[in-house]
């Protein structure tokens, strides 16, 4: 899709979100050019334009990438913005529960997604499904308390209560919007963390949205991405001295990870990357 189709159209999100491409300025061009530091197009082939963007982003060289920025419209359950303004290199303009009234939209989990929480992360849900009866009732819970509570605003607000005041009981599951504008390394960056698998469901659909946008913005760019970060791992010194007794022939449950400093829970990290390039 080219640029033109892609600027304002709608990338649907979760049951009532979206990601829409307001604005970019630059592009794989903008990128080598920034590199050479030169003018104008067509001083290298498109072979070497497409190994000097590979090479800058292989050796982590970030500057040429923030010449590229991208400008979205984004409408996302407050719960998300929450974890997303934790990425702090990038203009936000929110939309103000003070200057006007909030929307009755909150976000509702698929019944599939209603799920205990993880024995293994303290951060998130299990893999594990609850019983379809339990996660149907857990959702018309969730659904009753918000219609409860936005009820209560709709009414506060009808006393002449201040908008900045009646919001404050809203749950964290409203739905609200921003402009976000970051330039390209910075949206690597969040991507890369964002698309992890560990990351929550939720924001990992809207990461997913925006990549399907950038993609298409910078094709050798994101080509590089791919292959040097997002699906890419890193190995510590310690990982680094397993990792050499198993090429020695080692086999894995021979290891004495503890004599190299890895605890419990980085041997168990070492295990999971050991199997993914193994498998």
């Amino acid at each position: 899709m080219k640029k033109e189709e892609l600027l304002g159209k709608e990338f649907k999100v979760l049951d009532k979100g979206f990601v829409r491409l307001v604005d970019v300025m630059g592009d794989d061009d903008s990128i080598v050019q920034a590199a050479r530091v030169s003018y104008g197009q067509g001083t290298k082939t498109v072979h070497e334009d497409r190994g000097l963007i590979r090479y800058l982003l292989r050796h982590k060289h970030t500057t040429p990438l923030e010449m590229v920025e991208f400008k979205f419209h984004i409408k996302l359950p407050i719960f998300i913005a929450r974890q997303w303004i934790r990425h702090r290199t990038a203009n936000v303009n929110e939309y103000s529960g003070r200057y006007s009234e909030m929307t009755d939209d909150f976000y509702l989990p698929d019944p599939e997604q209603i799920r205990p929480q993880s024995t293994m992360n303290r951060q998130g849900r299990s893999e594990e499904e609850l019983p379809d009866q339990t996660a149907m009732e857990i959702r018309t819970k969730l659904l009753n308390t918000q219609i409860k509570l936005y009820d209560e605003y709709k009414d506060l607000l009808n006393k002449d209560l201040a908008r900045e005041l009646a919001r404050i009981n809203l749950p964290l599951s409203n739905y609200t919007e921003w402009y976000w504008k970051i330039d390209l390394h910075n949206l690597m960056h969040f991507l890369k963390l964002r698309l992890d698998s560990h990351a929550q469901y939720e924001i990992r659909m809207f990461g997913q949205a925006m990549a399907d946008i950038v993609k298409q913005i910078v094709p050798v760019a994101w080509e590089a991405f791919e292959d040097y970060q997002l699906n890419s791992m890193a190995f510590s010194g310690p990982e680094s001295k397993v990792l050499k007794e198993l090429l020695s022939g080692k086999n894995i449950e021979e290891i004495n990870f503890e004599s190299h400093g890895l605890k419990a829970r980085e041997e168990r990290e070492f295990k999971e990357k050991y199997k993914t390039i193994t498998s």
